[in-house]
């Protein structure tokens, strides 16, 4: 580890020379691509310079130590040295963590499908309820929200709705959201007081480029229509919503938020790039099946991944055994401390494959 760690910061240091060369930085394409190894690099660095000085500092501590010295500053360097040696098997297990391969899209901003499942106009409601949540969780981190496609049900929530969250790093937390949500509570339309489940899927999809996927547009067939639903008098009065079918695949995209035609062919062709990317990604993943079981659920749509329950007030996280009594909090997009659970579940996984 510690070979690599000397090679990962030589050339930490030629890349700090050439994000600062003015030759370099003129050529605007080649200098993003630099200053993003440079930033990737950065964090790996700077833990593997702490791990150098802590060991400079035990090595001083020990030299101390064979010297003649006083009882009182004797025990004062045995105590330094004891936590320095705390402190650097701390450093290495950070830095194990850091050197995990990393997942490709964890920068990449995320296309966000939540459908509601069984139970009807519950389940519909719920899906308002976890669009609002996402959208809470987004505005604490300071990211930027887009509905890209919505279908609402009569009693309100949405049947299914499409969104983009665009922000540092919004794949690498919310990709373990994939998968069925389930609800328990009573509906605001049970006169009886029963408790229903209800389930609602939630799919997130890392945003593609079109250099991440080849679409060939004469596979694509692309139709206009009416929007339907709530929306101004524009979005109900022109054929404006779009429908891209990706004919090899039977994929079907449909976007009708915007009022621009150009804006919502826009919008449903971003979709389908992130369809077909995912698809891709899945492909990848079953030749590699072994690696994929290794991870905390990131996108199996099928798998039942937490529970909401209301009566009690508490949500559990299946996939790690997590309970948290804070149901309220975590609706209005607290969290952060189910993420965190679920990615050094997922990070201690990786490191028992690779051990």
């Amino acid at each position: 580890m510690l070979e690599r760690l000397a090679e990962i910061e030589g050339k930490y240091v030629q890349l700090t020379d050439q994000v600062n060369d003015p030759d370099m930085i003129a050529d605007q394409t080649q200098w993003r691509k630099l200053m993003k190894e440079y930033s990737d690099l950065t964090p790996i660095v700077e833990k593997y310079r702490q791990y150098q000085k802590t060991e400079k500092e035990i090595a001083e501590n020990l030299g101390l130590l064979a010297e003649k010295l006083e009882d009182d500053m004797k025990e004062l360097v045995k105590e330094e040295l004891s936590e320095n040696k705390a402190k650097i098997e701390i450093l290495k297990k950070e830095l194990t963590v850091l050197l995990l391969p990393k997942d490709p899209n964890d920068e990449k901003n995320v296309i966000v499908e939540i459908r509601g499942g069984a139970g009807g106009d519950e389940a519909a409601l719920f899906a308002g309820d976890l669009f609002r949540m996402y959208c809470r969780y987004a505005e604490r981190r300071r990211w930027k929200t887009e509905i890209m496609n919505s279908n609402e049900s009569d009693l309100g929530g949405f049947k299914e709705i499409s969104f983009m969250i665009q922000g540092q790093g919004a794949y690498s937390r919310l990709k373990y959201e994939s998968g069925v949500h389930r609800v328990q509570r009573i509906p605001s339309t049970e006169s009886g007081g029963r408790i229903h489940t209800s389930t609602v899927t939630v799919a997130v999809l890392p945003e593609a480029e079109e250099v991440d996927v080849h679409l060939d547009m004469n596979d694509v067939r692309i139709d206009v229509f009416r929007s339907s639903g709530n929306g101004g008098q524009c979005v109900n009065t022109t054929d404006s919503a779009v429908r891209v079918t990706h004919i090899p695949t039977g994929i079907v995209v449909s976007c009708q938020n915007e009022k621009s035609q150009i804006k919502n062919k826009a919008q449903a062709l971003k979709v389908l790039y992130a369809r077909l990317y995912e698809m891709e990604q899945a492909k990848h993943d079953a030749e590699i099946s072994a690696d994929r079981r290794s991870q905390v659920g990131t996108g199996d749509r099928s798998e039942r991944i937490r529970t909401y329950n209301f009566p009690q007030g508490r949500v559990t996280d299946h996939r790690v055994g997590l309970t948290l009594h804070k149901l309220d909090g975590i609706l209005d997009g607290d969290l952060d401390e189910i993420m965190n659970t679920l990615i050094t579940t997922d990070q201690a996984k990786k490191l028992q494959m690779g051990s």
